[in-house]
């Protein structure tokens, strides 16, 4: 094997462990995989990982940020005067980005559902972007009398929660029944009763 001379990046790194996972899956993909696509021993990425299972959630962190987060951050910096439709907007995004990636990227969505069940601290962090977003929309909407005040983050946290058949991977296998739309506008219409003025 053909050690590089320069010094891997945690970007190369990640890079090559996204190209494994896709190709090999999450469950098959090992650390050597990883190496060989970097052409260095195995060894060498475990002075950057100890674990697999840390390169899987490094991995999966960086993925959630980039195919996630930010294009939500993007929606939730979006000037609209409408809050109450700004926030459906912000929750639909949220579904619309889980259900493309279970559709088009099968094998990063997997492994984010799996990371999901093992890594509490980095989905309690990516949860912790999402209700803070949702929360910054709903004291913009109590600020200007659109949405009924009272406590935002407990409204984003109870919106989060409730909606989460939608965008939670557990319930990935029925996002693609004919009915999915219509029932998520049944409950978002039932929860907008309760804080839309």
């Amino acid at each position: 094997m053909n050690k590089k001379s320069t010094v891997l990046t945690k970007a190369e790194i990640l890079d090559a462990a996204e190209a494994a996972l896709r190709k090999y899956g999450p469950d098959k993909t090992s650390v050597t995989d990883v190496a060989k696509m970097l052409k260095v021993s195995h060894g060498t990425l475990y002075r950057h990982y100890e674990s697999k299972s840390a390169l899987k959630e490094a991995v999966t962190e960086r993925w959630l940020e980039q195919k996630i987060v930010a294009p939500l951050t993007e929606v939730s910096s979006m000037q609209e005067e409408n809050k109450a439709e700004h926030l459906k907007r912000y929750i639909r995004g949220l579904i619309e980005l889980k259900r493309e990636f279970s559709r088009n990227d099968p094998e990063m969505f997997r492994m984010y559902a799996e990371v999901t069940e093992a890594a509490a601290d980095l989905i309690y962090q990516h949860l912790s972007v999402i209700t803070g977003q949702l929360e910054s929309l709903i004291a913009a909407g109590m600020e200007n009398g659109q949405i009924r005040s009272g406590d935002a983050g407990a409204l984003a946290q109870a919106i989060f929660h409730a909606t989460s058949r939608f965008h939670h991977p557990s319930h990935a296998y029925e996002w693609s029944a004919p009915e999915i739309d219509g029932q998520f506008e049944q409950v978002w219409d039932l929860l907008a009763r309760g804080f839309i003025l």
